[in-house]
């Protein structure tokens, strides 16, 4: 019996596709990468994962785990082929344990869901990247997402005690539990940013908040980006953790605000967005000191939200402005490289000067408070020129964030995009490691080949692997 009917008697016919349409949908995700899908299948359980992977396998075929297809780095591209395993149907909350702050969920719950169906109780799921509408859990942990209010709180393996994971075999494990510091290896964090290239996780142990008693958000506009990249090292400084501390420049600003019509001051240089969280007591000190600070780095206008209807105006403004760059080009390229936040002045004036130099339109937003950048490219895909032009640039972006003592990712993963950057921040030695690892979980190369390590990071590579007798390709 061949792949497709293996599957096709496993699901159904309803849930295994071929459809050349819904080929091409899952054949790339919201980065400028697109790969072939040669098949899409949508389980429904853990048992049926199990024996997708084990048919899939036998068959000697890649396996490319998808959650929503936000990602921006081509982590879930299939460059390969192969079967992606569409896991947006395991959506359900399993169990939401109020005592301990926990819940059980499946990789496809969306993360906003999450905090709407526990916000009842009180409690909220702190990772909140700014697809977080529609973004999964799943997604979330194989990207170790973060997110603007994860300042204070930490990235998504921060919040994730356990995983239920389906192995290269087909077996079945869990890796981590409910007590906060279990004994052992750290395999779950293994496993959360691994990018589906270790197994696919069924099920996930989340840690939930509970949502703060009150919260002040301000506004802050400056006439230079250097005065409001100081006040982010003055805050923290001061001793003040915010909640989230966001910046955007005056051409994100500007594109934003055409889409917001909120009132947005577009003729300042840079914008801070800052939230404490807490008690009221806690929260109006906090604030104050955010407004005394900003003051003394010539803050041109300092805004206090006044409800909650500003607030959430602002933070919709900062979470729509990927999509609001749509009104400057039809294509984006966006990298998330991170930089110690006293270098974020000298790193941004040097991707101005790259941005320059290759004659692109580029625009900032990122979350200031731990040095992620955000530096986004708007640009034609159809044109050629440009498109190398934005190639050579953001290649150069990262070689800067890098010699400045930065990271190839903050959120969004290495997936294809800085993968073959990898060698800039690892030696021989780590790559090796890194492959090893990936030996231990998948011996064969099935999940997720050739993303994340460059090729050649271990003498085994996953590019020139053997393809086992009657493999279906």
């Amino acid at each position: 019996m061949g792949l497709v009917e293996e599957l096709t008697a496993l699901l159904g016919e309803e849930r295994v596709t071929e459809d050349p349409f819904a080929l091409l949908m899952y054949s790339k995700d919201a980065g400028a990468s697109r790969g072939h899908a040669d098949l899409v299948v949508f389980p429904e359980t853990t048992e049926e994962v199990a024996e997708v992977v084990r048919i899939v396998s036998r068959h000697g075929v890649p396996i490319v785990a998808r959650g929503a297809g936000t990602g921006l780095a081509a982590g879930a591209v299939p460059n390969e082929g192969g079967v992606v395993v569409s896991l947006k149907r395991m959506d359900r909350i399993h169990e939401v344990d109020v005592e301990n702050r926990t819940a059980w969920v499946g990789p496809g719950v969306i993360n906003l869901d999450l905090s709407v169906a526990t916000q009842p109780y009180g409690l909220h799921f702190a990772p909140d990247p700014s697809s977080q509408s529609v973004c999964t859990i799943g997604g979330n942990v194989a990207n170790n997402s973060g997110g603007p209010h994860c300042l204070a709180e930490g990235s998504t393996v921060a919040h994730v005690l356990a995983l239920e994971v389906v192995l290269a075999d087909g077996e079945v494990t869990t890796l981590g539990s409910a007590a906060p510091d279990p004994i052992g290896l750290d395999l779950r964090g293994v496993m959360i940013g691994s990018e589906g290239t270790l197994g696919l996780v069924t099920k996930v142990l989340v840690r939930l908040l509970p949502n703060p008693p009150d919260v002040r958000t301000l506004l802050l506009a400056f006439d230079t980006v250097e005065d409001a990249a100081a006040t982010v090292s003055g805050i923290i400084a001061a001793g003040v953790v915010p909640a989230a501390l966001e910046m955007m420049d005056q051409a994100m600003a500007v594109a934003v605000e055409n889409w917001l019509h909120g009132g947005l001051p577009v003729d300042a240089a840079a914008l801070l967005l800052a939230e404490v969280v807490g008690e009221t007591a806690a929260v109006e000190a906090e604030a104050e000191v955010i407004r005394r600070i900003g003051t003394e780095h010539r803050a041109r206008s300092i805004e206090l939200a006044a409800d909650e209807e500003q607030r959430a105006m602002l933070w919709k403004g900062r979470k729509s402005a990927f999509g609001a760059v749509a009104q400057t080009a039809p294509d984006y390229y966006l990298h998330d490289t991170v930089v110690p936040r006293t270098r974020l002045v000298e790193t941004l004036s040097q991707i101005y000067e790259i941005a320059r130099r290759h004659r692109l339109a580029i625009m900032n937003v990122f979350h200031a408070g731990d040095g992620n950048l955000h530096p986004l490219i708007a640009y034609d895909s159809g044109d050629p020129d440009e498109t190398e032009r934005v190639r050579k640039a953001a290649e150069e972006m990262v070689e800067v964030c890098v010699s400045r003592g930065g990271v190839l990712s903050g959120e969004h993963g290495i997936g294809l995009e800085k993968r073959d950057y990898m060698p800039m921040l690892f030696n021989e030695v780590d790559l090796d490691a890194q492959a090893r690892l990936k030996e231990c979980f998948d011996p064969d190369g099935v999940f997720n080949p050739t993303k994340i390590l460059p090729q050649g990071s271990r003498c085994f590579d996953l590019g020139s692997r053997p393809v086992p007798d009657g493999a279906w390709v």
